[in-house]
């Protein structure tokens, strides 16, 4: 198969799970399928092109032909991501997606914005995320998002400087959660994940993370900061309080929404990311576009408009060129389909 025939069809993809600080749980073992062997860690980095901060290679996706899948957009990037995007974005994708399985409560951190990213770190894009509970196990399956009141500078440097971790996370909104659940999380917002959340995560495509609570997590201070001065640093921080408004405006809960598309992030996420569960029945057609289709139930098949059809199941994570045209999605299966913002002269 030639890799321009491959660049013009989904492509289902291997696991890809760069090695983390923290525990994993079962969920995406139990996704991919019982029989899949492999010691799966808390993170699956689907369609990345995006490496862990500072290594290499790290964290890149590679297709089913051994190359690098951001080595094969850079070579096609109209192929891959159509020319409106390439116009806004250049070759980048703009969409990072994973699977996260928190084993272990993540520790408090955030995340640059834009602004800052450039300013401090010479990239275009800082990592503003966003959340889809794709299941949960514990008792007491809770994230954490922003500070419940205004915080003053002050007092998060102190807290930070004596790693006060009880005093971090018990500033911030506590907020349970089930399956169908969604939060967006804008950057610079203080946040963790607790164990037993299992996730389909959105993002900038960067590694960008300034790690407020580090005793316990990390090994030391020095990777906790991205190599920036603490004071810098903390720059990041949004210190203001999130009240039930402003929770309520970044917080969805769609469970039990059955429709053939269902849009499932805030409205505020559409600048940077989209994302919406489908339930194909008959069949269901997909616009052109990149996009990460992740199936988290039963199973079906992927018609793209010209070239074999793909076949689907539980626990397959595709890549879907821009060239694939209008595909069609048919069968009994919910999936996720992720795709980067819209390009600014679409919308």
């Amino acid at each position: 198969m030639t890799s321009a025939h491959t660049d013009q069809h989904p492509v289902v993809l291997p696991a890809n799970q760069p090695e983390q600080f923290y525990r994993g749980g079962a969920s995406i073992a139990a996704l991919r399928g019982a029989g899949d062997d492999r010691d799966f860690g808390p993170e699956d980095w689907v369609a990345s092109t995006t490496t862990r901060f500072g290594q290499p290679e790290a964290g890149l996706s590679r297709l089913p032909d051994g190359r690098l899948l951001r080595d094969a957009v850079a070579a096609a990037p109209e192929s891959w991501l159509g020319a409106d995007h390439v116009g806004d974005f250049g070759d980048s994708t703009a969409l990072l997606v994973k699977l996260l399985d928190a084993g272990q409560r993540l520790p408090v951190h955030c995340h640059p914005s834009d602004g800052f990213a450039k300013q401090h770190l010479g990239s275009r894009f800082g990592k503003t995320e966003a959340w889809i509970v794709v299941g949960t196990t514990g008792p007491n399956p809770v994230v954490y998002l922003g500070f419940r009141e205004d915080v003053a500078s002050e007092t998060v440097a102190r807290w930070v400087a004596t790693q006060d971790s009880s005093a971090m996370l018990g500033s911030l909104n506590e907020i349970p959660v089930k399956p169908g659940d969604t939060v967006h999380v804008p950057a610079g917002t203080p946040h963790a994940i607790g164990a037993g959340v299992f996730i389909v995560e959105l993002q900038q495509p960067t590694d960008f993370s300034i790690t407020l609570e580090w005793q316990g997590f990390l090994a030391d201070a020095e990777g906790a900061f991205l190599g920036m001065d603490h004071e810098t640093a903390l720059r990041t921080v949004n210190r203001t309080g999130f009240g039930d408004a402003t929770l309520a405006s970044l917080i969805k809960r769609t469970a039990g929404q059955n429709d053939p598309r269902v849009p499932l992030l805030a409205e505020d996420a559409a600048e940077f990311f989209l994302a919406d569960r489908l339930h194909p029945r008959g069949g269901l057609e997909l616009d052109p576009s990149f996009g990460v289709l992740i199936v988290l139930d039963g199973a079906g098949t992927l018609r793209a408009e010209s070239g074999p059809a793909t076949e689907l199941q539980r626990g397959n994570t595709v890549v879907v060129p821009h060239s694939a045209g209008t595909a069609v999605l048919e069968g009994e299966l919910t999936a996720v389909h992720c795709r980067p913002p819209a390009p600014r002269g679409t919308r």
